[in-house]
């Protein structure tokens, strides 16, 4: 049976001919029709081999190609969406930008521009010089420079001012960033001298004192933001930190990590320092990402006091890492929302989401349970209360009160359907609980409501 059917399958040059394959053609290459030809066909003598194809009609492997075709046609990086609750997700691209960030990117990307131009002298000029000031008002410090992520703002910071130097660290603070990043790797690489000082829950500034020499060439503190050590636990304070360099004539760094240019408390939220906290408190030179809670594009944003920003500014590393032109648009349009904190809460996405009050959200749920009415009647649907998450390793201990659809079916498992909607035109991410689904919306936007249904209409009846 195996052998007729291997016999069965037809060549494919005949299959070229095929006048949906003839169709493809307008719109796609040759060389990827015919691949994906060739494919469908390969899938096909691989089942009759398996076992796993009893028969089949040209029409069949028609309708495999289509749909290897499509694949091959889409991008690889798409939209999906985020049902999942997560804020900042780092898998799903992390901030959202706000529209002013994207119309400009749009604008500065599809004209020429001043990236390197002094208009008013009309000689070249610095790309950072588009940013520096706003962020300098932003934050008050007297300095600032953008690289492409937080991880090598430290770095770039730990070579310029402690390359073959001492750099004391608490112990508490040798954070993992994530993805294996590390932070005594990042100054291995940096070329500075890790030198540990305290235990994991508690180190005193006399630890800091007790290990300054002729070779330390700055001390650093880390913002454990994606953890918290709780019960006999502490750390030295920044202002503390900021008079014992001031001391010794050592440059203070801090890594603040996710870049909170807002007082949360303010909105009921727990305490996360904010950037401005640190310039007031005297640390030098201070590193932050654009890309999480200040809900910007990726990027690490080094400020503090301008003749250390000069300094790495002048490093050969720099170039290195700069920041492209869609980068700086986006990043200039996101930091202008925050000259007045009623804009940035409502126009950037991730503040906006983070902050949005459980009450909105209880209405969006109702409205979504609503539209999904028309979903295959094996599905039921139950509206509940819930936590989202901040995520991007910022405020692990909070929990955002939200509201959920909360999904469950007489014919498939919540497994199964985690899969399927994944494997969705337009993926939508979502979590699994106690067996169902939820679809959080704190992180749906009305827009993805006719997306949802569609892919609950695609598993069937």
């Amino acid at each position: 049976m195996g052998k007729e059917l291997l016999r069965k399958l037809p060549k494919v040059d005949t299959l070229l001919h095929n006048s949906e394959v003839q169709k493809a053609f307008e719109n796609t290459s040759k060389a990827l029709v015919t691949e994906a030809v060739r494919e469908a066909v390969d899938s096909y003598r691989k089942g009759i081999l398996q076992g796993d194809i009893e028969n089949f009609s040209e029409e069949d492997i028609i309708s495999s190609f289509n749909l290897i075709l499509k694949d091959k046609n889409s991008f690889k990086l798409k939209k999906v969406v985020n049902a999942a609750g997560i804020v900042i997700h780092t898998n799903l691209g992390r901030s959202l930008l706000c529209e002013e960030a994207a119309k400009q990117v749009e604008n500065i990307i599809k004209s020429y521009n001043n990236l390197e131009y002094d208009i008013e002298q009309g000689k070249r000029g610095s790309r950072y010089s588009h940013i520096e000031e706003i962020i300098k008002k932003i934050t008050g410090a007297e300095g600032a420079l953008v690289v492409n992520n937080n991880a090598a703002a430290v770095m770039l910071v730990l070579n310029t001012l402690c390359e073959d130097k001492e750099a004391i660290v608490s112990r508490g603070q040798l954070v993992e960033i994530g993805g294996s990043f590390r932070i005594p790797e990042v100054m291995k690489f940096s070329r500075a001298k890790l030198v540990e000082v305290g235990t994991t829950n508690r180190t005193h500034l006399y630890d800091y004192e007790n290990s300054i020499t002729g070779e330390t060439g700055v001390l650093l503190k880390v913002h454990t933001s994606n953890f918290k050590i709780l019960g006999f636990t502490e750390e030295v304070p920044a202002e503390e930190l900021a008079s014992l360099g001031e001391k010794y004539n050592i440059p203070v760094v801090e890594d603040i990590g996710s870049g909170v240019l807002v007082n949360l408390e303010n909105y009921g939220l727990s305490y996360e320092p904010t950037v401005q906290e640190s310039i007031r408190k005297g640390i030098d030179v201070v590193t932050f990402s654009g890309d999480k809670m200040l809900g910007g594009p990726q990027a690490g944003i080094i400020i503090g006091k301008k003749k250390y920003i000069d300094a790495i500014k002048k490093n050969q590393l720099t170039r290195a890492l700069r920041v492209d032109k869609m980068t700086l648009a986006a990043l200039e349009a996101t930091l202008k929302c925050y000259l007045d904190e009623k804009t940035a809460i409502k126009e950037i996405p991730t503040l906006n989401m983070m902050l949005t009050p459980k009450e909105e959200l209880k209405k969006k749920a109702v409205q979504l349970k609503r539209k999904l009415s028309s979903a295959p009647s094996h599905f039921k649907f139950e509206i509940s209360e819930a936590f989202s998450m901040v995520g991007g390793g910022s405020m692990p201990e909070e929990k955002l009160t939200t509201w959920v659809v909360k999904i469950k079916s007489s014919k498939l498992s919540s497994v199964e359907m985690e899969k399927l909607f994944r494997k969705a035109e337009t993926p939508v991410i979502v979590r699994i609980n106690s067996e169902e689904i939820y679809l959080d919306l704190r992180t749906i936007f009305k827009e993805d409501y006719d997306i949802i249904l569609e892919a609950l209409k695609e598993m069937g009846e």
